[in-house]
């Protein structure tokens, strides 16, 4: 008797949503984070993670309402300007199965990225807006190369690659090493070469889960290397810092973090804190002036501490007139 094949059975795939929220507090940028609770202890994790839940292919219409229906509800916050920003569908990511459905062969994470002009407070259990510098801390070159560069990474890439030269190459490059210049667009690329050489906590949790054990979450391996996050979502907030940097070159899109009115330092401050270098003050404004981008409402800001200055708006109707341009970075040093 002829054997029968074995019934095909389709993989379960679990499609996932999560948000890069991010607004600027106080000259800071910052994300918006949540502490996801156990399924069945109800404890929250030890860790912060992106807003995220699971795509309802009966209740949301689409994936951007259904990230937009779940951020309201984690965090009592209702996302503005939302654009998607990738599909994580890496098998072994691991994202938190209690709460992505359990039993997935495969979890699909698609990620959006959404910017605010205030932080508001959610007042949501255990949700928080954290810096950037929490997570990434050699990306914050604002007022001088960070020291950790030299003091930490600089000796530890070197034995990471040892006489692997290609190794070396990415990580001179990465990380502005040996004389390198430094990117500041190549967020994602330097956490995930800090996840290979095993510098970036999360990394050992992944390997243990790969190989069917159950660690716990882990603890930051130095404040150096950064604060650590549940699943892969460092890798998601690094892809989103990522892709502000480089969009805030090309398209108007650091105004929907801007309030109604704004002086030109507060567009400068918060330029510079998503892209986290220092920026030439007249150069600037010679940017700002020949994109045309902002008008001058005629009054003074006189709550900025010095000398009052003036009020601009940003030209949101040019955008229906012709493609608007972004700002490209006049940097200090230039």
């Amino acid at each position: 008797m002829t054997p029968q094949p074995a019934p095909f059975t389709a993989p379960s795939v679990v499609i996932g949503l999560s948000a890069v929220v991010v607004a600027i507090r106080e000259g800071e940028a910052v994300v918006l984070t949540v502490r996801p609770h156990d399924a069945v202890t109800d404890i929250a994790s030890p860790l912060p993670g992106l807003p995220f839940g699971s795509f309802d292919p009966a209740g949301h219409r689409t994936f951007e309402l259904g990230l937009r229906a779940f951020v309201t509800e984690q965090t009592r916050f209702q996302l503005g300007y939302v654009e998607q920003l990738y599909t994580f569908g890496d098998e072994g990511r691991d994202a938190p199965r209690a709460e992505m459905g359990a039993g997935a062969a495969r979890i699909v994470s698609v990620g959006y990225l959404g910017l605010t002009p205030t932080a508001v407070e959610t007042r949501a259990p255990d949700t928080a807006w954290a810096p950037w510098s929490a997570f990434f801390p050699w990306e914050d070159w604002r007022h001088a190369r960070p020291a950790l560069l030299d003091q930490v990474l600089a000796p530890a890439l070197p034995r990471w690659a040892a006489d692997d030269a290609s190794q070396w190459s990415r990580a001179r490059l990465a990380f502005a090493l040996d004389g390198a210049t430094w990117n500041e667009e190549r967020v994602l690329e330097r956490y995930e070469l800090l996840y290979e050489a095993g510098l970036a906590p999360e990394a050992a949790r992944d390997r243990a889960r790969a190989d069917g054990h159950d660690p716990a979450e882990p603890a930051a391996l130095s404040a150096a290397l950064g604060e650590p996050m549940i699943s892969d979502h460092r890798r998601i907030l690094a892809t989103g810092l990522s892709r502000l940097r480089g969009k805030i070159k090309y398209r108007p899109v650091v105004f929907e973090l801007m309030p109604a009115e704004f002086t030109l330092s507060a567009l400068q401050r918060t330029v510079e804190a998503i892209a986290g270098v220092p920026l030439h003050k007249q150069n600037f404004r010679r940017v700002v002036e020949r994109e045309d981008l902002v008008e001058g409402l005629g009054r003074q800001d006189a709550d900025t501490g010095g000398r009052p200055a003036e009020l601009f708006r940003f030209r949101r109707e040019i955008l229906a007139a012709r493609p608007a341009m972004g700002l490209s970075l006049p940097l200090l040093r230039d």
